[in-house]
């Protein structure tokens, strides 16, 4: 199985960025051919062999993430899979492409692989790095119902069948919404716990769009994926849930405004989920109505 790896950067982080390279070039097995995208800015320095793009805008990241994905042929068919890989992030071991390979060859329906994450100092794993209801246990492994973005690997034949990442949602969820269209379509996801990015902790609120892009992107989700009756139900909870976690008044002010602009703008095509997809999502713990 040949594996490629895609990673997108701002030109702000040379050394973490070098870092990464070289742990993608340790992995066992084959080489990892690598691309590089600069998105809205140069790309620092690489070693030899790897392959940089550098797009004259920021694309955000479901945007560059598609550029890399094309860098490897229409929907990446140079290749079998894919890693996602953040520029600051690090693969602490050099057996996890291999596992990759093995995970992939063994189960057939298997699309996406979601790597845990850990900080480089402490070795914890955030809660909301483990993509799944039930996260008090980031060490143990499961099927799962979306993927962490930057720590990731996709079968490029999930990319040819339901389509690329939404490159209008920016920033947020767009990990989800390829998630949802792949599981409809019959493929499945694995968190899988002995796949490690090393990867400083840090809050997702530190983007200034962070509150407006989420609930935007939580309608558009729900807006292109989800049957009618469940539209509704969805965006209620998580409307209930943002109230219950008392966020400050800017912040609710700049999610009210995603909100409304998520129903203004158009969300893209519309696909609803099948209602078994809806049934297999509850069956794996996370039914899609938070």
């Amino acid at each position: 199985m040949k594996l490629g790896a895609v990673i997108i950067t701002m030109g702000n982080r040379p050394d973490e960025l070098r870092a990464l390279l070289d742990s993608v070039a340790k992995q066992d097995g084959d080489r990892i051919e690598t691309v590089v995208v600069g998105n809205g800015a140069p790309v620092p320095d690489v070693p030899p062999g790897v392959r940089t793009v550098e797009l004259p805008e920021n694309l955000g990241i479901p945007g560059g993430r598609n550029v890399g994905i094309e860098a490897f042929g229409p929907s990446g068919a140079d290749v079998d899979a894919l890693l996602f890989l953040d520029d600051d992030g690090l693969l602490p071991l050099t057996d996890t492409a291999e596992l990759c390979r093995q995970a992939f060859e063994e189960d057939p329906r298997l699309g996406i692989i979601s790597f845990r994450i850990a900080d480089p100092d402490t070795g914890v794993t955030q809660r909301r790095h483990v993509p799944r209801l039930r996260a008090a246990d980031p060490m143990r492994s499961s099927r799962v119902t979306t993927f962490l973005g930057g720590a990731n690997a996709v079968r490029t034949r999930v990319l040819a069948e339901v389509g690329g990442l939404p490159g209008d949602f920016f920033y947020a969820h767009e990990e989800t919404d390829l998630a949802w269209r792949a599981l409809d379509a019959g493929w499945m996801i694995d968190y899988r716990a002995d796949m490690v990015l090393n990867h400083p902790t840090t809050a997702p609120s530190r983007h200034a769009v962070y509150h407006r892009m989420v609930a935007r992107n939580r309608v558009w989700l729900a807006r292109r994926n989800l049957p009618a009756p469940l539209v509704p139900v969805y965006l209620g909870v998580w409307l209930l849930l943002t109230l219950l976690r008392k966020p400050s008044g800017p912040a609710l002010k700049a999610w009210f405004g995603g909100f409304r602009e998520g129903w203004a703008k158009p969300c893209g095509p519309r696909r609803p989920m099948k209602w078994r997809t809806v049934w297999r999502l509850t069956r794996l713990g996370r039914p899609p109505v938070i």
